[in-house]
């Protein structure tokens, strides 16, 4: 046999009864987003889409969870999906492993990015700012609101870390289990708490016909400039 023949085709596993993502179309029927009548500020926008998001039930599943984007000292990027847990007019709050790998890329580099992806009503949220660790008065007082399973799992994951099996895991979590049971009250771990990222801009997307959408961003204004902390100004799409 040639070596030629030995090649082949790596597009051949992908041919099959698939939806074609080219062919993949849809049109967004919304009213629109205009500026007149926004508030001053991006958080009070950020609550009322937030307050319709979680009550559009069975639209929109986790209306907090949101993808959240760190890079290396490398500047290499990496995502994954968080829960918020907070936000007010200091910025969102999520709560994770100081060791994982999400927390290593913030202590190189505090630049972060959030997206809300809340498709079934075309609309996202984009949140461009910077990260830094909430006080541990705020990580206890938050940890004590989860469940105990919840709590439990902070421990026995060292989230991002190689595991060797499932089975490991399992059994780590079955050892707090013994030792933490139901009821009895689990230690905050040291190495676990919150991340608060401060907004630098934050931009608004409203999906509209023909890819003609709305996009209105907040620009926090450097010191106030003209007695205002944000610059609102619309991206065209």
């Amino acid at each position: 046999m040639r070596q030629d023949d030995r090649v082949t085709d790596s597009s051949a596993s992908l041919s099959g009864p698939f939806p074609e993502p080219a062919l993949m179309r849809e049109q967004y029927v919304t009213e629109g987003l205009e500026e007149a009548g926004l508030p001053a500020g991006p958080m009070e926008q950020f609550a009322l889409w937030f307050k319709e998001a979680a009550a559009a039930t069975g639209a929109v599943h986790e209306p907090n969870a949101m993808v959240v984007s760190t890079v290396d000292a490398e500047g290499r990027p990496s995502s994954r999906t968080v829960l918020l847990k907070g936000f007010d007019e200091r910025g969102f709050v999520f709560f994770t492993n100081y060791d994982s790998r999400k927390a290593h890329e913030l202590a190189a580099n505090a630049h972060v990015s959030l997206l809300f992806p809340w498709h079934p009503m075309a609309r996202q949220v984009i949140v461009s700012g910077t990260a830094e660790r909430v006080g541990r008065e705020e990580t206890v007082a938050y940890f004590r609101t989860r469940p105990h399973g919840s709590q439990l799992g902070a421990w026995a994951s060292a989230q991002s870390s190689v595991l060797t099996s499932r089975a490991e895991l399992d059994r780590a979590y079955a050892d707090l289990a013994a030792r933490y049971p139901e009821g009895e009250q689990v230690p905050v771990p040291p190495n676990w708490g919150g991340f608060r990222v401060t907004p630098r801009e934050v931009e608004f997307w409203q999906g509209r016909r023909n890819r003609l959408h709305d996009r209105l961003r907040y620009v926090r204004t450097p010191d106030g400039k003209d007695g205002k902390d944000w610059h609102l100004e619309r991206l065209s799409p």
